[in-house]
């Protein structure tokens, strides 16, 4: 008999969602992962879809509300300085009727939330490095740094883009990189944001501004490398001139810079998202640049698929699971990582079709309103096989 029915390795949000969904149906569960004392400066903008999981779920507290800010609007400003430019693209939450598209929330405060949620579920917390995993022949083993050995049914890999879960099962990434980094922290300032999340498309990517409680908003600013670093090394006086002249004024005077990071960008996708009783999820699976707020909605969905199939299955390990969740992330995965590329690219690249393309795309979304209701229902999530938690 196996220690577990499920073991997750990682302890980040997209781990925790899988925990506590799976844990909520009575299903003995662990998390494997060394305890962590570091903040997480990022912030994400969660859309409808993963507000109802955080709502299923119990995680949307009052704590985490005053925290977080509505996203009541979206706004796409061209401003690459090309010859063909596009208009301002503004979307409404009222168009699709809604309140908000969803809110702006710290990982600072929502990851931690979401660990003692889980632990109140009953899941075990395993301070412990995942090292490896082995198939066996009804079950599978992780192998731990402190020389743990458990067996589970089925392990989840949600330990990043170097998860030595998935590089233990042998399991290939497509990579491809960006010349770019993006930098991110959150400021104050002294005119109103309005709920409005602003991306400025820029000649190194994207600049984009994202609502907090307050007079305050969070910052991804993607940059060519040497340009990130050095921004990275301003002092806050100095960050903040950039960032008003970055926004044009029009978030008013900035000040009050807050904790800062810098990430590579790059993307990168799984040969196969699940197999051999070890399913990918997050950034052991994905990655992709921060563009239209999908990175932790995406792994979300994971996170919400691989618990509806583990939660209906007999064997949650067994291969009929591994191949319908495979089916089901790869037709949601992969033509959002193809789209971001293509935008991002087309920011980079020299070559003027690229840009002229991009600008005739937004015209359309922006004057067509087909068009627009389109770009807004597969911007929130997916048109169909959305997670029973994450329906509403």
């Amino acid at each position: 008999m196996s220690d577990f029915k499920v073991i997750i390795s990682g302890s980040g949000p997209a781990g925790l969602a899988a925990a506590i969904l799976v844990a909520m149906d009575g299903i003995k569960t662990a998390v494997v992962a060394p305890a962590s004392q570091l903040t997480d400066p990022r912030t994400v903008a969660l859309m409808q879809p993963s507000m109802q999981f955080l709502k299923y779920a119990g995680l949307w507290t009052p704590d985490i509300e005053a925290v977080s800010a509505p996203l009541k609007r979206l706004q796409i400003v061209d401003d690459t300085g090309n010859y063909v430019t596009a208009p301002d693209v503004t979307f409404s939450a009222a168009e699709a009727k809604l309140d908000a598209f969803g809110w702006n929330v710290p990982l600072a405060h929502l990851t931690p939330s979401m660990l003692k949620r889980a632990e109140a579920l009953g899941v075990v917390i395993i301070d412990d490095k995942s090292e490896s995993s082995e198939l066996q022949e009804h079950s599978t083993v992780l192998r731990t740094a402190k020389g743990q050995t458990l067996s589970a049914e089925v392990i989840i890999a949600a330990d990043g883009v170097e998860s030595p879960i998935r590089k233990s099962r042998d399991i290939k990434m497509e990579s491809w990189r960006f010349d770019q980094s993006a930098l991110v922290t959150t400021f104050s300032h002294t005119g109103p944001h309005g709920f409005m999340s602003t991306e400025y498309h820029k000649g190194a990517g994207a600049f984009t501004t994202v609502p907090l409680p307050g007079n305050r908003s969070s910052l991804v600013w993607m940059e060519k490398p040497g340009k990130a670093q050095k921004l990275f090394e301003l002092s806050d006086a100095e960050l903040a001139v950039e960032i008003q002249i970055e926004t044009k004024g029009n978030l008013g005077r900035i000040s009050d810079i807050g904790t800062r990071k810098v990430f590579p960008m790059r993307g990168e996708r799984a040969a196969v998202f699940a197999k051999d009783r070890v399913i990918l999820l997050g950034e052991a699976a994905h990655t992709q640049p921060p563009l239209g707020a999908q990175g932790l909605n995406m792994s979300f969905r994971d996170a919400a698929q691989a618990a509806d199939l583990i939660i209906g299955a007999k064997d949650a390990g067994a291969v009929s699971v591994m191949k319908e969740y495979d089916k089901l992330r790869r037709v949601d995965v992969i033509p959002r990582q193809q789209m971001i590329s293509m935008v991002n690219t087309s920011l980079l690249s020299e070559f003027a079709a690229f840009g002229l393309l991009r600008a005739a795309g937004l015209a359309a979304v922006a004057k067509i309103p087909p068009l627009r209701s389109l770009a807004m229902a597969q911007g929130l999530a997916p048109s169909s096989n959305l997670p029973f938690a994450m329906r509403g």
